[in-house]
């Protein structure tokens, strides 16, 4: 990251005998041993034989650079014991690199992956020398430690990755002493010693802190938030630019540590400051640049108290110049925004994974165009002979013309929040050009004396006023660091370029006085970014009705009304490429993004474009919560096509690939089976708090009403998603039904009155207006369930999000929650089809994810699936099934013998899975089986069994789950799985199924099973 000086200095002390390395007087005789905290070393040199011929009036003093710069070195090595260049590979004198402004030149000594040193006449500008190795260090693989030395005084800069720099300094009158000798040495030994102990991120965790501290307090204090913001905004870009060299002898931080000041006077004092940083000129006896830009236009600095100076004080300590602009922009975004504050202490996302966007969008298509462009330079190179003959020219023409490319490249992040994205892709850019500018110069062009790219290259669009306040920032701190690490000078008039250009606004909605319309994007070349993540049932929470409605109805035609938020960037940024010249978009949607209500916006992207780079499912961070995200760069980039880091022939809309010599499966193009209609619902969604736990039910089911009904009517038991991933927790249900009238409902009064008391304030006040209305019932009753269900004994359900695909029959007593989908059929043939290995494989490719949890959904799973002829949701739907003698139920009216044998194959196998899971999860050892309540009225439960654990074996029980079952997958369940895996491909015809057969491959054939039977859209 930036310079920071932190010297070490010990001045001139008298030698010693022990120090000179010497017995007696005599200076010139034979070295002994020279000893450095217990460390014996062979010195054929002595310190004072060294500064002596190298010091002011010494032999070699006056010796110019080119003539003392290797004896010098030689000499030192010599003093320190350590091996001289030649005799080690990759250390040498004289290494080739490219300096700023044409010339090529050599780094005096470079030791691969330790150092690299340039040697300076006395009293050279060592400023100017190591910005000279910076300039080049990138042809020297950045090595970790960079040295200046004039004889006089020799500096060691650190250049570790993610660590702040720092300086040592040693001066020639110090090298008699063991401490510093030791340190120089340490550059050949031991580099790693000088990796500073804070990484930039602690330093930056450390100003984050620091800052939302003062904000606190500050707002605490009544002063308005925006004020409070873009004030400390302001001190926080002072602090970095003193710490830079750009403001001064530290004048912000004198100002804020004058003990005397009061806090008129300092509000007097900062208010000039930033006004002469805004125009330029005398800030007392200093000079301060013009640093323009927008940040000081506006100037409000609020009444500051000795907690405020204090935290200021604290905050000026700290090293500004080391801060990961990479991240910084986020955590000052959580300190600012009072809204974001809890978010202080959580993770943000690594920069690494935000380059999994940029470097296929912008990094690789760039360096491909350089490579191209640098082989044509080359050749025409080769045949100049002379500098400005034509083929010379033609050489500097088509470098300049690539510079020209990248000067009007222009990156877009249209949801920029704190400007990570737009920060690491200016790096990329600035990074690329560097790299052009050196191996340009390597081929005999000159070097232009700065460097095109910038921050007009970023834009922008943000909502929310302190983050996009805060890009700008992170933009133009992320410039200036850059420069510094480079050997760059700093731009002057102005230091900081405006960055009007990252907008604060809407990016998908205008309303400029009249009809709302959908926000105009600028042009770009790319578009990174990570839209918000909001997903279409939570839009009108977030949103508000209002804009909700505005916005799918400005994009009704092209994003469906069941889309997540972050779809309509999807689809702008498909029409900007379609439409408008843009070249690619890279983006981060949640991993919902593959699912049904998103598919179209996908599939279309698919269409007019190409989806070349994605990560179907990751973790991501946002606002500072762990999420799961799908990362998706589509466009009409040439390169090979990669999911998952991986390549592949070809990414279909859901995010799932054509393998490279794989069977091509696109299971986007299944389309929905006539057969598979209205045989599967999600179960009720309750929309109130309409459970009652056990004790309760037990209660009222003991308990007569008026009319003589039993509340056994309207009360059972309850199952959700984690009830059949674990275990039951026992909770009922209060259910009223699809039709029940508010006065028939009242007849049951105990479970009545509990409603009224409990569901009617709350449902009153629902924004659908039939939840509000018939509050007494489930918000979705689902009454074509209810009545596919009054014909059955048992259903089958699956949890609708789980680790594992599994199927479970329930009674028909229980109630099924909405985290369930339930398919009404009883027979176990339907069951051992839905629990095969082809239904499952077809469930996980077919469906979503939720964070990393598989999704299965009626429409995109189940209606598709192609069932085996003869026993498909359409051929059971009477619901009728017929008992074997084994006990298997089969749907009823199976005429065929070979059908007949085939469907009792699976029924029997499905029985004995049903069984043998049942066995397990409640082993009769360990458990008991109770009767449930028998209610009034009534001789018998219509409630199935409880089960509880014998005593000494509830620990045994509670880890007896199907999660846990499926998670460890023993042998007999594997084997029991393989048998009705065997059965379902001979009801499919499959004669050729073995339990190796591809994944790929039975999707290939239910796809073509589909698309044979499918409904044309």
């Amino acid at each position: 990251m930036g310079t920071v000086v932190s010297e070490v200095e010990v001045r001139l002390a008298p030698l010693s005998e022990r120090q000179q390395g010497f017995v007696g007087d005599n200076q010139t005789q034979a070295p002994l041993l020279f000893s450095t905290r217990g460390n014996l070393f062979d010195m054929s040199m002595t310190p004072h034989q060294f500064m002596t011929k190298w010091g002011p009036g010494g032999t070699a003093f006056n010796l110019n650079e080119e003539q003392g710069a290797q004896s010098h070195f030689l000499d030192l090595c010599e003093l320190l014991s350590v091996p001289k260049p030649g005799s080690q590979p990759d250390y040498r004198f004289e290494e080739k690199g490219d300096l700023i402004g044409g010339k090529t030149g050599y780094a005096d000594v470079f030791k691969r992956n330790q150092f690299a040193w340039e040697n300076k006449a006395p009293g050279k500008n060592l400023d100017a020398a190591l910005r000279q190795l910076l300039t080049y260090s990138l042809a020297l693989d950045n090595p970790p430690l960079l040295v200046v030395c004039d004889r006089l005084t020799t500096r060691i800069h650190t250049q570790f990755n993610g660590h702040p720099s720092e300086t040592h300094v040693i001066r020639l009158e110090e090298m008699d002493q063991p401490d510093k000798l030791s340190l120089l040495r340490h550059v050949w030994t031991d580099p790693e010693s000088f990796r500073p102990r804070k990484t930039t991120r602690d330093i930056t965790n450390a100003a984050a802190k620091s800052f939302a501290t003062l904000a606190e307090q500050l707002r605490h204090r009544g002063r308005d938030s925006e004020q409070v913001a873009h004030f400390l905004t302001q001190c926080l870009f002072c602090f970095f630019a003193e710490d830079v060299g750009l403001l001064p002898g530290r004048m912000f931080e004198r100002l804020v540590n004058n003990r005397k000041i009061t806090s008129e006077l300092l509000t007097t004092g900062l208010v000039e400051l930033f006004k002469v940083m805004r125009d330029g000129g005398m800030y007392g006896p200093d000079h301060i640049p013009w640093f323009n830009g927008g940040l000081f236009k506006k100037i409000a600095v609020p009444r500051l108290e000795i907690l405020d100076v204090t935290e200021l004080r604290n905050a000026a300590a700290l090293n500004w110049s080391a801060i990961d602009v990479s991240i910084f922009g986020t955590l000052f975004e959580r300190g600012l925004d009072p809204a974001k504050r809890s978010q202080l202490g959580a993770h943000y996302t690594d920069p690494a994974t935000i380059m999994r966007i940029i470097e296929p969008v912008l990094q690789l298509p760039l360096l491909q165009t350089w490579t191209a462009t640098a082989a044509e330079i080359k050749a025409l190179m080769s045949r100049s002979t002379k500098r400005g003959d034509k083929s010379h020219k033609a050489a500097r023409n088509k470098f300049i013309n690539w510079l020209d490319q990248l000067n009007s490249y222009r990156v877009l992040d249209p949801a920029c929040g704190s400007g990570n994205f737009l920060f690491l892709g200016l790096k990329t850019l600035k990074d690329i050009e560097h790299k052009s500018h050196l191996e340009a110069a390597a081929m005999g062009l000159d070097r232009e004396q700065d460097l095109v790219t910038g921050p007009q290259n970023m834009l922008g669009i943000e909502l929310n006023e302190y983050a996009a306040e805060l890009a700008r920032v992170t933009v133009w701190i992320g410039e200036l660091q850059w420069r510094i690490e480079h050997g760059y000078e700093f731009k002057t008039n102005p230091v900081l370029e405006p960055l009007d250009h990252i907008e604060h606004r809407d990016s998908l909605l205008v309303n400029d006085g009249g009809t709302p319309h959908e926000a105009a994007w600028p042009h770009a070349t790319v578009v990174i970014g990570n839209p918000p993540f909001v997903g279409d049932k939570m839009m009108r929470k977030e949103l508000g009705d209002a804009y909700t409605d505005t916005l799918r109805s400005v994009f009704k035609d092209r994003v469906p009304g069941g889309a997540d938020l972050v779809m309509y960037w999807f689809e702008k940024a498909r029409a900007q490429i379609e439409t408008q010249g843009l070249g690619a978009a890279g983006l981060v949607a949640t991993n919902s993004i593959r699912q049904r209500g998103n598919r179209p916006v996908m599939e279309r992207i698919q269409a007019t474009t190409r989806i070349y780079e994605a990560w179907a499912d990751m973790p991501w961070v946002n606002d500072g919560a762990a999420v799961r995200v799908s990362l998706v760069c589509f466009g009409h980039a040439s390169q090979i096509a990669r999911l998952d880091g991986k390549h592949v022939e070809a990414i279909f809309p859901d995010l799932k690939a054509q393998g490279t010599g794989a069977v091509s499966v696109d299971l986007t193009t299944a389309r929905p089976l006539a057969e598979n209609a209205d045989a599967s619902y999600f179960g009720f969604c309750l929309a109130g708090p309409f459970k009652v736990p056990t004790d309760v039910a037990a209660e009222w089911l003991r308990q007569p009403n008026v009319d003589g009904q039993p509340n056994s009517l309207v009360l059972k038991p309850i199952y959700n998603g984690s009830d059949v991933t674990r275990r039951w927790s026992g909770n009922w249900t209060i259910d009223f039904g699809a039709r029940l009238l508010e006065g028939e409902a009242g007849m049951f009064e105990k479970p009545f009155e509990y409603v009224l008391q409990h569901v009617k304030p709350l449902r009153s006040m629902n924004n659908r207006a039939s939840r509000a209305k018939y509050w007494w019932r489930h918000g979705e009753a689902r009454p074509g369930l209810r009545k596919t269900l009054e014909k059955l004994h048992r259903y089958i359900a699956t949890v609708e999000t789980a680790k594992h695909r599994i199927f479970v029959f329930f009674p028909a007593s229980v109630a099924p929650e909405h985290s369930l989908i339930v398919i009404p059929r009883a027979d176990d043939v339907t069951f051992g089809v839905l629990s095969s290995r082809a239904h499952v494989v077809w469930a996980l490719a077919r469906g979503g994810t939720l964070e990393d949890r598989p999704r299965y959904n009626s429409l995109a799973t189940f209606e598709p699936f192609p069932f085996p002829q003869g026993l498909t949701p359409a051929d059971t739907a009477d619901q009728k099934t017929e008992a074997l003698p084994d006990g298997t139920l089969i749907p009823a009216g199976i005429a065929d013998n070979w059908l007949r044998t085939a469907a009792h194959a699976i029924g029997r196998a499905a029985m004995r899975l049903n069984a043998h899971r049942e066995s397990w999860l409640n082993p009769p050892e360990w458990t008991q089986r109770v009767p449930e309540v028998v209610p009034v009225g009534m001789t018998k439960s219509p409630y199935p069994d409880r089960v509880y654990a014998k005593s000494g074996h509830e620990k045994d029980i509670a880890e007896r789950t199907l999660t846990k079952l499926y998670n460890v997958r023993p042998a007999w369940l594997d084997a029991v799985h393989q048998e009705l895996d065997a059965a379902v491909a001979v009801a499919y015809g499959w004669q050729d199924y073995t339990a190796d057969m591809s994944d790929a491959e039975i999707l290939k054939r239910l796809l073509a099973l589909n698309l044979a039977r499918s409904i044309q859209p």
